[in-house]
């Protein structure tokens, strides 16, 4: 191979190199923060307690105020519940009015990061004593060049929402079946498909996390749909599917 050849090659595979590593932002550093606390004064496996996960984005001081502001809303399981103005405020309360086995626990974690993107999925488990806990989930789809959480209706082209929803139904399908739950005519007509709020845009497909008791019985948790984005074409935002943003 001549020497002029090979200087050719090399500065293609140079610029192919830099070409991928400006497709692929570094990704956003974050710090891990991890705290428990019990009732004041309390000994013994019964004791409340609340045990809070969560990741801080010191360079992006809005994402680290959705998150928390996101986990707080997850502490609202009824009408009468007022919102805590913070996290540890949240605490304090809880501790300060809980019953004897009582607990909860949250926590945020950064499921994923590709492209634009910063997947953030939210957990979280109330448990009252009794013969289980309530858990609960969400996402946030954080844009880091609008700086904003993608709504469902950003991530689809207009006129798209009924497409999307009829992928999902799709995938709905193919989890009866493969889980053999489909084959219970009973468990159909019981748990019919339904939409969700909580929607991320992974590297590899599109995932839609579902509620207890809302396609299933609780004893199947919190079901996991996936949609593969050759499935999206035409549905999702070029922008939004990864590799073509």
């Amino acid at each position: 191979m001549s020497l002029l050849k090979l200087a050719s090659l090399t500065c293609i595979a140079l610029a192919l190199g830099a070409c991928q590593s400006m497709s692929e932002p570094k990704p956003l550093a974050f710090t891990p923060d991890a705290s428990e606390q019990v009732k004041a004064g309390c000994n013994g496996e019964d004791c409340p307690l609340v045990n809070i996960e969560t990741v801080h984005f010191a360079s992006d001081p809005q994402l680290d105020a959705l998150i928390e502001q996101r986990l707080l809303k997850m502490t609202v399981n009824s009408p009468d519940d007022k919102l805590a103005p913070t996290l540890s405020a949240y605490r304090e309360q809880f501790l300060r009015t809980a019953d004897a086995r009582n607990s909860m626990y949250l926590q945020a974690k950064v499921r994923e990061q590709h492209d634009d993107l910063v997947i953030i999925e939210l957990i979280s488990y109330l448990d009252t004593g009794g013969a289980h806990g309530m858990p609960g989930r969400g996402f946030i789809n954080w844009s880091r060049k609008d700086h904003k959480e993608l709504t469902l209706q950003d991530m689809l082209l207009p006129g798209q929402e009924k497409a999307f929803w009829g992928a999902a139904k799709v995938a709905h399908n193919s989890w009866l079946i493969n889980s053999r739950l489909g084959n219970d005519p009973q468990f159909v007509k019981t748990w019919p498909f339904q939409q969700t709020p909580n929607v991320a845009l992974l590297k590899d497909a599109v995932v839609l996390k579902y509620d207890v008791y809302s396609i299933a019985p609780y004893s199947e948790g919190n079901v996991e749909l996936v949609i593969p984005y050759s499935r999206l074409n035409g549905i999702v935002k070029p922008e939004w599917i990864p590799g073509r943003g």
